[in-house]
């Protein structure tokens, strides 16, 4: 009989530091964003994760992003490792990862765990998809919780974490969030936990994918435009003789204010094609404090004061939007 066993079934009020690890570590590994994956690895052996436990995070991802998310991802680990070696720390191993080789029925294995998760009787093979494409069925049942689920060296609750942020991550697949977050419920992840989950979805990939999983929830969605957004166009002429210099201070500025400022929504500098010293910008910020911040960051004040000179003339445009809930799609079609 498969057993919660030491898949623990405790309740927390609130995330701890190694479980938002997992949901960081888990959201960004699904979108591939490997430059703050990076950040958060670090931050997750800092908080107490195991080597072997974020490995296992890692591997698990694999059956819910896919292979090559996953491989990238655990290449990134493997270098903060050696770079957190080179710098004297020894990061703690943690349990080791044991594989069962000698289970006589893997489908049944998986069917038992998938019914301890679910609190549901699971046919065979599983009706709809499974009856459809039996070869699926097996996959799911006798890979990813009979393998991958086999090995305690998570709990199922980690692992419905993991993989209910991975889920929340990604579009399209509400259906099975839908279902691991029944089946999180039921290893003991609490409502308050789901929706702090929410939020820090929210810091790591953006609001839309946050939403999702309060929908399901029943939590009070977060607006995706605010009504204090601010949007501007930047009508700017520069002598010609700087035109090429500022071209590449701009672009440098732009590019920056976009990838490190959340409040930053576009920057998007353009020039006209009859004359390409008239240069203009769309700019869209969060809010004025996100634009306030934005004034006082290093790149922008070297922006300022290297370009002062080149300069002819500038005309600063607040604009006002017709259409706000058609705004998060403006550039959806680019992608």
């Amino acid at each position: 009989m498969t057993k919660m066993n030491a898949q623990e079934n405790k309740t927390h009020q609130n995330l701890n530091d190694k479980e938002q690890s997992l949901v960081k570590i888990s959201s960004l590994t699904a979108t591939g964003n490997l430059e703050n994956l990076k950040v958060q690895l670090n931050a997750g052996l800092d908080s107490g994760l195991t080597i072997n436990e974020i490995k296992e995070v890692l591997v698990q991802l694999y059956a819910y992003c896919g292979f090559p998310r996953s491989l990238n991802a655990i290449n990134t680990f493997k270098v903060v490792l050696e770079e957190r070696k080179t710098k004297g720390i020894n990061d703690v191993e943690g349990k080791k990862i044991i594989i069962e080789n000698n289970v006589i029925d893997k489908y049944e294995k998986g069917r038992k765990t998938l019914e301890a998760l679910t609190k549901t009787p699971q046919t065979k093979p599983a009706t709809g998809f499974g009856e459809f494409a039996p070869r699926i069925d097996a996959f799911l049942k006798e890979h990813l919780f009979a393998d991958i689920f086999v090995s305690d060296v998570l709990t199922y609750q980690q692992r419905e974490l993991v993989t209910v942020s991975a889920l929340a991550s990604l579009t399209g697949v509400e259906s099975q969030l839908k279902s691991h977050i029944v089946m999180g419920k039921n290893t003991g992840i609490t409502e308050d936990q789901l929706a702090e989950l929410a939020n820090l979805i929210q810091e790591s990939v953006n609001k839309t994918q946050a939403n999702t999983v309060r929908k399901i929830i029943g939590e009070p969605l977060i607006p995706i435009i605010k009504n204090d957004m601010m949007i501007r166009i930047s009508e700017i002429d520069i002598f010609p003789e700087f035109l090429e210099e500022y071209n590449s201070i701009l672009k440098e500025e732009a590019s920056t204010s976009i990838k490190l400022e959340k409040g930053v929504i576009a920057i998007f500098p353009m020039y006209q094609k009859e004359n390409p010293a008239r240069i203009r910008i769309v700019e869209i910020y969060a809010d004025e404090e996100a634009y306030q911040f934005h004034l006082q960051t290093p790149h922008f004040l070297k922006y300022k004061t290297s370009t002062l000179k080149m300069v002819k003339s500038l005309k600063l445009i607040d604009m006002e939007s017709l259409d706000k809930e058609t705004m998060s799609k403006i550039f959806e079609k680019i992608n």
